[in-house]
């Protein structure tokens, strides 16, 4: 069977900065043991596959070693292909996964707008060794769908350097990824950035994390009192991500661009 594959690198104006995600369109399913080693062939954060349901498609989402739940960046770049490469004409794209759905609405500025669910983030206890794993000592630390350590300022986020083991030793047990995060002072381009490090998934860390601004939002809309958000995820590579938070949904637009299509066998 001769499939068809396009890298796109998304959260990007152009190709070497975002987050690069493997894109397969499939008509129907391969197994999921095809699926993840195609994942880990690939060898990048994400690879996404989706096939038509309804009247969109279903979409998944697999890092080299594990499929995930949600995941906002091969969100992105899967619409990116279907509006620029497979020729879908209407403006909005609606992805079931799971048991929800998401919708990705292409704007009139180029930019695509995806709407995704708030996960709003409560207090948790400290953790033992996790100053320890991160190299810095975050002032506050939440819990929900990942661990969030808020830090005083935005160099401390660029500068940590993770012991990605003892990372991995923390989060793993607990299933989530660890977001570092800070706000930028008054008047800054940005008003807030961060860092995502998901080792027990496969991936020490993820230069753009689209599914991580569902957390990232609702508390720094509440923080900063604004509901309309420029964040910069500072990975060596760095994208940028907007953000706003409309009830209990979060809406993040960015741009994409190609790097490479192509075909391959399984």
């Amino acid at each position: 069977m001769e499939l068809h594959l396009f890298q796109v690198d998304a959260f990007a104006d152009t190709v070497f900065e975002g987050n690069p995600a493997a894109i397969v369109p499939l008509k129907e399913w391969l197994s999921v043991e095809t699926m993840q080693a195609l994942a880990a062939e690939n060898n990048l954060a994400e690879t996404a596959f989706f096939v038509p349901e309804g009247e969109g498609f279903r979409l998944r989402w697999f890092t080299p070693t594990v499929e995930v739940a949600l995941c906002g960046h091969a969100t992105l770049a899967a619409a990116h292909v279907l509006f620029t490469h497979l020729g879908w004409e209407k403006p909005e794209i609606k992805f079931q996964y799971g048991d929800g759905e998401l919708t990705v609405t292409k704007q009139a500025d180029g930019m695509l707008e995806m709407d995704f669910p708030a996960r709003p983030m409560r207090p948790t206890v400290k953790l033992d060794g996790l100053d320890e794993a991160l190299g810095d000592k975050p002032i506050i630390l939440l819990k929900g769908v990942n661990l969030m350590a808020v830090f005083e300022h935005p160099q401390q986020i660029a500068d940590l350097s993770p012991n990605v083991y003892k990372l991995a030793q923390i989060t793993g047990p607990m299933d989530v990824g660890l977001i570092a995060t800070a706000a930028c002072s008054e008047g800054a381009e940005f008003d807030f950035v961060s860092r995502f490090f998901a080792p027990a998934h496969g991936i020490n860390e993820d230069p753009v994390t689209g599914s991580a601004h569902c957390d990232l939002t609702p508390y720094w809309a509440k923080r900063l009192k604004k509901n309309t958000l420029k964040a910069r995820q500072i990975s060596k590579r760095g994208g940028t991500v907007l953000c706003e938070l409309r009830g209990d949904r979060v809406f993040l637009r960015g741009k994409c661009a190609d790097y490479l299509k192509g075909t391959f066998t399984v």
